[in-house]
């Protein structure tokens, strides 16, 4: 039976036409996929579909088709229309313009489940059973029902060995799949799914996948994902909408659209070797212990020796749990070592960095700036204020923007586009453009040594070709140097000069990306490795 309906709809911030006369229908249980490089209008769409604030359509309208019970406003698929309510009434069918009526429209949002990417929506300090439980009490179970559909539900995600974990301690695949299970716990009319796996490596996401398949496919839930994995979107949907620049490009069978999505996907640019300078750190023996009750000393960092060079870009790789994170943070004196020594270069000047206070590790921190996995950038504020204003930028308000103007230049936009992106807001970005604007973030503090974490893991493969030549251009612009945390070796192996993997805690191999690939473990490969 026929559940939504998109007819001719367009969507506008200020001047900028992000979606242009979009049509689709969507029938109970079916699942479309969403295709489209960076900036299509993907996210736009999904967030239309949900009816977050500020997305309403400029023009045209979002028609859900649904059961609604009379007596008590509750909403259910389409097919429920005749079958009784737990009220006892019976469902009868209702057609609700999302954007144009107020009647029924807060009991179908509640309907309505969503997986954003970057966003985990959980409440941190609780546990996996007690988020389950909490969402199910929210969507009317309580007692014995409540418990029963947490048990269900969590065996279903399978995290039997996770339900006392406090939540901000899990990984990222686990987090997606207690918010998975958060969301089948509404036992939702459509299940949006935006990047739902983009943080998460290539063996990670495919467990959350197939928790995907077992939670809604199988339930027969209606389903909208978008993916840069277009093999994910020919696996899990029957159709596929193909977007470009906000209009539909294609409109069809998943496999017919996906076959000619790949013809325009450019494999991606070599770059060419540059000259390094003068070594900027060196790291010798540096160890980071920890006490665990249950294992004792845990040595997460294991006597690691690194010097990186002046305009280099060097690779940290290995799994989850190799050691790589702690050892960033090391570097980017956010932790202290345990042991070993640690200096950073400044003009000519070598600053001690196991010493705290304003002449050594206090003086040299300023220089090293890091964009972690889970930047954000203020939703309501100018890109401008973001680059100025927002970071404690001083300088008269002409010096900013000019500033601002150029750095963002120096990762890959167009002077002009960069003159317009300045009064934009984050919201009217593309993911893409998003991360290079929060690059730009870090570069205009005029770092010395930018560690990025994950930089590419929400990102298309032609999203993946943009970062990769703006860090390449503001490497020759601003003669920047790069540490590039990644678990991506695919990206690595196209950027990085040199790379180290980690596991362990230690170092097993330093050299050439391509050198570092010959010695990868089976697991390694299945977690690095895109195929």
């Amino acid at each position: 039976m026929l559940l939504l309906e998109v007819k001719n709809v367009s969507k506008k911030f200020g001047d900028t036409t992000v979606l242009k006369n979009i049509n689709f229908n969507l029938n109970e249980g079916e699942v479309l996929g969403v295709l489209g490089r960076s900036g299509a209008g993907k996210s736009v769409l999904l967030h239309m579909l949900r009816g977050m604030e500020g997305y309403e359509p400029t023009t045209g309208q979002i028609i859900y088709h649904v059961s609604v019970c009379p007596r008590c406003d509750h909403v259910d698929v389409p097919s429920m229309v005749g079958k009784k309510c737990n009220c006892g009434k019976e469902y009868i069918l209702k057609s609700v313009d999302f954007w144009n009526q107020n009647e029924f429209i807060y009991p179908l949002k509640k309907k309505i489940a969503i997986m954003l990417q970057r966003t985990f929506a959980l409440y941190g300090e609780r546990t996996v059973g007690e988020n389950i439980m909490e969402s199910l009490t929210s969507a009317g179970y309580d007692g014995k029902e409540a418990t029963e559909s947490a048990l269900s539900l969590i065996k279903m995600v399978k995290l039997e060995h996770r339900v006392a974990h406090i939540s901000r301690d899990l990984s990222g695949g686990e987090k997606q799949r207690v918010v998975l299970a958060r969301q089948i716990a509404k036992n939702p009319v459509i299940f949006l799914a935006d990047e739902p796996t983009g943080t998460l490596d290539p063996k990670t996401a495919k467990f959350v996948h197939s928790a995907l398949t077992e939670t809604v496919i199988k339930h027969k839930i209606a389903m909208i994902i978008t993916s840069h994995w277009h093999e994910v979107i020919e696996e899990l949907s029957q159709k596929a909408l193909w977007l470009e620049s906000g209009e539909v490009k294609m409109f069809g069978e998943s496999k017919e659209v996906v076959s000619e999505f790949v013809k325009t996907i450019d494999s991606m640019r070599k770059f060419e070797d540059v000259e390094l300078k003068d070594e900027i750190l060196k790291i010798e023996n540096v160890e980071k212990r920890y006490v665990s009750v249950d294992r004792g000393i845990v040595k997460a960092v294991d006597g690691i020796d690194i010097s990186v060079k002046e305009k280099e870009i060097f690779g940290l790789v290995g799994i989850s749990g190799a050691g790589k994170t702690t050892l960033s943070k090391i570097i980017a004196a956010v932790l202290p070592s345990s042991k070993g020594t640690y200096e950073f270069r400044l003009g000519d000047e070598w600053i001690d960095m196991t010493k705290v206070g304003p002449a050594f590790r206090g003086r040299a921190k300023r220089y090293v700036g890091m964009l972690f996995q889970e930047y954000s950038l203020y939703p309501h504020r100018t890109i401008l204020y973001n680059l100025t204003e927002s970071i404690g930028l001083e300088m008269p308000g002409e010096f900013a923007k000019m500033k601002a103007e150029h750095t963002l230049v120096s990762v890959g936009f167009g002077e002009k586009e960069a003159e317009n992106m300045l009064e934009k807001y984050p919201n009217e970005l593309s993911v893409g453009e998003k991360h290079r604007v929060a690059l730009a973030q870090v570069l205009i503090r005029e770092p010395h040594l930018v560690l990025l974490d994950e930089p590419t893991g929400t990102m298309d493969p032609i999203t993946r070709n943009q970062v990769a030549e703006s860090i390449q251009k503001s490497r020759s612009e601003l003669e920047q140097t790069y540490i590039i945390v990644s678990h991506d070796m695919d990206f690595v192996l196209n950027v990085c000069d040199r790379a180290a993997l980690m596991r362990g805690g230690k170092i097993v191999k330093m050299g050439k990306p391509d050198e570092i690939i010959k010695i990868l473990s089976q697991e390694e490969k299945e977690e690095m490795l895109s195929n």
